[in-house]
C-alpha cells in the first residue's frame, strides 16, 4: 500500500524512505545528497516553461509583490553588482535592473532550462545588457571572494542540498557592507491561516500542477519542501552561524513567506 499522504490533508511527520542511510531532505523523502540535486534540476527542467505562469497561479498573483518588496528592500543602485542565486526566470533581476538600470545583475542557476526561459525573457524585453546568466550550484559559486555587492535568492534555498555551505557561498563573495537577502517560504504566524493555506496547499496546487504544468508530482514536492523548510528563527540562526552580521526577517503575508536580511561587515 502506499503510504504517501493524500492531498487532502498536510502530513504531520517526513517519510524516510525504508532502509535508506541518512541523507537530505527531498520533499518529505529522505535522499542521498549527492542524488538531491539531480532530482531538483530534473523537476524544474519538466516545468521550466510554465514555472512563471504556475507562480501566478498558486500565489495569485502576490508572488509578485512579495518580489517586489524584496528589491525595495534591497534599495539596488547603479554600479552595483547583484548575484542573484537560483534566479533562473529573471524576475529578481528584471525588477531591480528597473530601478536601477545601469546595476550588473549575475544570474545563477543550476539548471540551464530555467536560465533559457531567463534568457528568453529578457531578450523580448530588451534587456540583453546588465545580465549575465550563469549556470553554477549555489554551494559554489564562481565569483571571486569580497567582489559582489549583494546577494540575493528568492525561493531558491529550500531546493539546495547544503544550504549551509550556500550561505556561506553567499558570505564569500560578498564585499565588507554587501548585504544578503532571502525570500522564502516561511511558517505561517497566523493559526487559522495556517490552516487554510495547509488545506490548499495540499488540495489545490497539486491538481493546478497537474491541470497546467501536466506535472502533479513536481508541486507536490513544492508543497513538501515548503514544510521542511526551517522556520523564521532557525534559518537566521544559520544566517547567523555562516558568519552573517545584523540577520532580521520580516514576515510578509501572516508569515506565508518572510524575508531575510543579513550582512557581511
Amino acid at each position: 500500500m502506499d503510504d504517501r499522504p493524500s492531498d487532502s490533508e498536510a502530513p504531520q511527520q517526513p517519510r524516510p524512505r525504508p532502509g535508506a542511510p541518512p541523507g537530505v531532505d527531498f520533499g518529505f523523502d529522505t535522499v542521498a545528497a549527492e542524488e538531491k540535486p539531480r532530482l531538483v534540476s530534473g523537476l524544474f527542467s519538466r516545468v521550466a516553461r510554465r514555472y512563471d505562469l504556475m507562480n501566478d497561479l498558486m500565489s495569485g498573483g502576490l508572488h509578485r509583490l512579495w518580489k517586489d518588496t524584496l528589491v525595495d528592500q534591497l534599495r539596488p543602485r547603479d554600479g552595483m553588482h547583484l548575484v542573484d542565486v537560483a534566479g533562473g526566470t529573471g524576475d529578481i533581476a528584471f525588477r531591480v535592473l528597473a530601478r536601477a538600470p545601469g546595476a550588473r545583475v549575475s544570474v545563477s542557476d543550476l539548471n540551464p532550462d530555467m536560465l533559457a526561459v531567463g534568457r528568453n525573457r529578457a531578450l523580448d524585453r530588451g534587456l540583453a545588457a546588465g545580465i549575465e546568466w550563469v549556470t553554477a550550484d549555489a554551494e559554489a559559486l564562481p565569483f571571486p571572494d569580497l567582489s559582489v555587492d549583494a546577494v540575493t535568492i528568492a525561493f531558491g534555498l529550500r531546493n539546495v542540498t547544503r544550504r549551509e555551505r550556500a550561505l556561506a557561498e553567499a558570505r564569500r563573495v560578498l564585499k565588507p557592507g554587501g548585504r544578503f537577502l532571502c525570500l522564502e517560504f516561511s511558517q505561517v504566524a497566523v493559526p487559522l491561516l495556517g490552516r487554510i493555506y495547509d488545506r490548499y496547499s495540499f488540495r489545490v496546487v497539486p491538481w493546478i500542477g497537474q491541470l497546467v504544468a501536466r506535472d502533479r508530482d513536481a508541486y507536490r514536492y513544492l508543497v513538501e519542501s515548503i514544510r521542511r523548510f526551517p522556520a523564521q528563527a532557525e534559518l537566521a540562526a544559520m544566517l547567523r552561524a555562516a558568519g552573517l552580521d545584523r540577520v532580521a526577517w520580516r514576515n510578509l503575508s501572516g508569515g506565508i513567506v518572510a524575508i531575510h536580511s543579513a550582512w557581511r561587515i
